[in-house]
């Protein structure tokens, strides 16, 4: 394919994957259970978290963590007390434990009350067109109260070389457009052509399958590669991709 074939054909593919029936084999159906901003943020950001792994097992424990909350996160946020934390002991998916959750909701209560929430201390400076030097100060603010070392590994830092796959994957969607029902379209600070397609081993493949993508390791250099080319194919919404190149390698095995 040359680059208008290529171009054509994922256009195609993220219009194909981009619907209602997309939400409910993905965690992105979690922050889908509510309205309120506040909680469609929260939900969104601790699902996508601990989204690695089997989707049915990161979906089944995304809902358990709502229930763990009364399926108010926000208000559970911003109002919980130590005593409260203790019903999460025995959470637990993959390496995200129940000291890592307390730790989170004490954090985010941190972020809501201190810092403006999620929608502030995730955006870029006024001239970036990325979300590397943002994501790398989110963390710095999130870790900024007492904590177990072991938590941070759960908080990815693209200047250190990672391609930041959960936190790019929650940026996508509460920044981009909700036209089609899936994202959500509720940080208006935000801009959707500085977004970043989530890069993990099914978007990777198909990228370099594509040759769209020659770096063989998924990280943020691999971002930056990734970048250049859906950014040349839709300069402001690059992301959409994201829909293709998951699609084709989760449900087409291409």
């Amino acid at each position: 394919m040359n680059q208008k074939e290529l171009k054509d054909f994922l256009d195609e593919k993220a219009d194909f994957y981009e619907n209602l029936d997309f939400i409910s084999s993905d965690p992105i159906q979690i922050p889908h259970s509510f309205s309120l901003k506040e909680d469609i943020e929260i939900a969104g950001f601790l699902s996508s978290i601990i989204a690695w792994g089997n989707r049915t097992m990161i979906i089944k424990n995304a809902k358990r963590m709502m229930d763990l909350m009364g399926n108010s996160p926000y208000d559970f946020v911003l109002h919980h007390t130590e005593d409260h934390l203790d019903k999460f002991e025995g959470f637990v998916h993959r390496t995200f434990n129940a000291d890592d959750f307390k730790f989170f909701i004490r954090s985010l209560k941190n972020i809501y009350q201190n810092h403006n929430g999620l929608e502030a201390v995730l955006l870029p400076a006024e001239k970036a067109d990325n979300y590397q030097l943002a994501i790398h100060n989110f963390k710095k603010i999130f870790f900024e109260i007492p904590h177990l070392q072991r938590t941070e590994k759960h908080i990815s830092d693209p200047v250190k070389g990672s391609a930041a796959k959960r936190i790019n994957m929650f940026l996508r969607w509460m920044v981009r457009d909700n036209k089609k029902g899936v994202d959500f379209g509720i940080w208006k600070t935000h801009q959707t052509k500085n977004l970043h397609c989530p890069l993990d081993v099914h978007t990777g493949n198909i990228a370099r399958k594509l040759g769209i993508l020659t770096r063989k390791q998924n990280d943020w250099k691999s971002i930056q590669e990734l970048d250049q080319t859906l950014r040349l194919f839709d300069p402001n919404d690059p992301v959409k991709y994201d829909f293709s190149l998951f699609g084709l390698g989760v449900f087409e095995k291409f």
